[in-house]
C-alpha cells in the first residue's frame, strides 16, 4: 500500500459511515481498514472518527481533515489524469448506475466500442430503478431522469426525453382508440409508482404552459420499468413513457402511439456525480459518450 492509501481508506469510511461498508467496497479485510484509520489518528494525534455500536461519525477534527484530504487526493488524481489520454486510453475503475432500459437498449449494445478504445478501463455497471445513494454507494456517476433534489451532487444536464402515449393493438381492439381526453373515461392505464400505492393513477399532459392532470382508471400498478412496458405490450392498459424506452416497439408495431396532442412535458435527464473540484477523465469520457448515444432521443431543453 502506498502512503496515500490510508487517507483513501479513511475517506471511504467517512463517506459510508461504516468500516465494514468501506472494507466491502475497497475489497479489503475489516482489520486492514480499521488499522489504517487508527494509524492516521496516531500519526496526527487526533481522533478523526467517533465510533458507536451502530454508526461512525466524523469528529470536528475529522471533518476538517476530510475536507483537506479530499482536495489533496483530487489534486493528486488530477496529476495522474494528465496521462489518461495516452495511446492505451483511460485507466482505473469506473462505477456507474443506469436505468435497466437505457443500459439494455442503448449502452450495452455499443459498450464494446467504448471498451475497445480504453482496454485498461474497468467498468462496474449497476442497473436498477431504485434511486441509489451516489456517495454512500461509491458511484462515479449516475444517470437520473426527472427533477433533481440532491443539492450535494453536481448535475450535468443532457436534455429531456420526449414522452409518448401508447397501447398495444390488442388493447385498442378491445377498448377502442382514444381520440380526446373525454375518451379516457372508458380506458385504463398501467400506473407506474415506485412506492406501489403511494399515488393515484392520473393522465398527465402539457398544454404549452403548464402540466395538467386528469384522474383515470387503473387496475394495475407496477414499480419497475421492465414490467411497465411488458404490461402495456400484454394489452393491460395505456402507458405514458419516454420515447427512448419504447421506440423499438412503436417502430415494430407492437405498440401504437395514441393521443399525440396530450403528451406529458419532456422529462429532464442528467448525469449526477459527487461534488468535487476534480472529475476523473474516465468519468467525463463515459458521460460524454453516453450523451452521444442518447442524443437522438433527447430534446435540447
Amino acid at each position: 500500500m502506498n502512503k496515500l492509501d490510508p487517507i483513501r481508506i479513511f475517506l471511504k469510511v467517512a463517506e459510508l459511515e461504516s468500516f465494514s461498508g468501506a472494507a466491502q467496497q475497497l475489497g479489503l479485510p475489516n482489520t486492514t481498514v480499521s488499522a489504517n484509520v487508527r494509524e492516521l489518528e496516531e500519526d496526527f494525534g487526533v481522533r478523526l472518527l467517533q465510533r458507536t455500536t451502530r454508526r461512525v461519525k466524523l469528529t470536528q477534527e475529522g471533518a476538517a481533515f476530510y475536507a483537506r484530504s479530499r482536495d489533496l487526493l483530487d489534486e493528486f488524481d488530477e496529476l495522474g489524469a494528465m496521462f489518461d489520454g495516452d495511446a492505451d486510453g483511460l485507466t482505473g475503475r469506473l462505477r456507474v448506475d443506469l436505468t435497466v432500459g437505457i443500459a439494455a437498449r442503448i449502452v450495452l449494445p455499443r459498450l464494446k466500442e467504448f471498451m475497445a478504445r480504453h482496454p485498461r478501463l474497468e467498468i462496474n455497471l449497476s442497473t436498477t430503478d431504485r434511486r441509489v445513494d451516489v456517495v454512500r454507494e461509491g458511484f462515479d456517476c449516475v444517470l437520473r431522469s426527472g427533477p433533481l433534489a440532491d443539492s450535494s451532487l453536481v448535475a450535468r444536464p443532457l436534455g429531456s426525453y420526449r414522452m409518448v402515449n401508447c397501447a398495444s393493438p390488442a388493447y385498442l381492439e378491445a377498448f377502442g382508440t382514444p381520440r380526446t381526453l373525454a375518451d379516457l373515461a372508458r380506458h385504463r392505464i398501467v400506473h407506474y409508482d415506485a412506492l406501489l400505492g403511494g399515488s393515484a393513477p392520473v393522465w398527465e399532459w402539457f398544454d404549452g404552459e403548464r402540466t395538467r392532470l386528469a384522474p383515470v382508471g387503473g387496475m394495475l400498478t407496477v414499480n419497475g420499468t421492465a414490467c411497465f412496458e411488458a404490461a402495456c405490450r400484454a394489452g393491460l392498459g395505456l402507458i405514458q413513457a419516454p420515447d427512448v424506452g419504447i421506440r423499438a416497439y412503436l417502430d415494430s408495431g407492437e405498440l401504437v402511439d395514441v393521443l399525440p396532442d396530450f403528451r406529458p412535458e419532456p422529462m429532464p435527464v442528467a448525469f449526477v456525480y459527487p461534488s468535487r473540484r476534480y472529475v476523473p477523465a474516465r468519468t467525463l469520457a463515459f458521460m460524454e459518450w453516453v450523451q452521444e448515444l442518447l442524443a437522438p432521443y433527447l430534446d435540447p431543453r
